[in-house]
Formats: C-alpha cells, sequence, structure tokens
C-alpha cells in the first residue's frame, strides 16, 4: 500500500531551474535509498542522481554541478533542484525508492508514474 506521486515537472527556459518531489506515503516502515530516472523518446531510461539513508549522493556525469538531490526523512519526501537547465535534459522524470512496508519482510523498489520536464525556448 505504498505509492509515490511525482510533482514539479513542466516548461522551462533553457538555463532554468526546476525542482521536483517525489512524496512517498502509506504503510511505511523504513525508506533505504531514493533516485532519480528519466527517460527522453526513443531512450534508454538512465539514473540521474541518489541518495542514501544517510545522505550520502551520487550523480550522472551528465548532471554533476547543476543538480542536486535531496530527502527530507520526516516528510517522506525526496527532492531533486535542477539548475541550468540544458534542453538534452528534456524527459520524463521517475523517482523510484528502496522500501521496507509495515507488511513485508523484504526491502521492495517503489516507482512514482513520472513527471514530464521540457526545456525548450
Amino acid at each position: 500500500q505504498v505509492q509515490l506521486v511525482e510533482s514539479g515537472g513542466g516548461l522551462v527556459q533553457p538555463g532554468g531551474s526546476l525542482r521536483l518531489s517525489c512524496a512517498a506515503s502509506g504503510s511505511i516502515r523504513s525508506i533505504y535509498s531514493m533516485d532519480w530516472y528519466r527517460q527522453a523518446p526513443g531512450k534508454q531510461r538512465e539514473l540521474v542522481a541518489s541518495i542514501t539513508s544517510s545522505g550520502n549522493t551520487n550523480y550522472a556525469d551528465s548532471v554533476k554541478g547543476r543538480f542536486t538531490i535531496s530527502r527530507d526523512n520526516a516528510k517522506n519526501t525526496g527532492y531533486l533542484q535542477m539548475n541550468s537547465l540544458k534542453p538534452e535534459d528534456t524527459a520524463v522524470y521517475y523517482c523510484n525508492a528502496d522500501i521496507k512496508s509495515e507488511s513485508s519482510w523484504s526491502i521492495v523498489p517503489y516507482w512514482g508514474q513520472g513527471t514530464q520536464v521540457t526545456v525548450s525556448s
């Protein structure tokens, strides 16, 4: 009964900024790693950024220095701050979280529905 809901996507000009949010809800015992992926039309889904429960982060080379991943554990919410956006950043962005629910012994990956980010002048 765990659900991830993404928000914050939209249309932005090159050089602009957006902040994506991913809110987890339901019978959650623990949230471990949280990740952001993106997929452009005709392209493979790629990992953009990840963050562990302790705050360690990793980024794809293509976004390093421009994107920042963070999380608010009290709100069960993850964020992706995107600055200096380029047209090549245009994609559907998906959040992913490894979660242990109240009804399961195992850690299971959950996915959001995706949010469209379009960078265009």
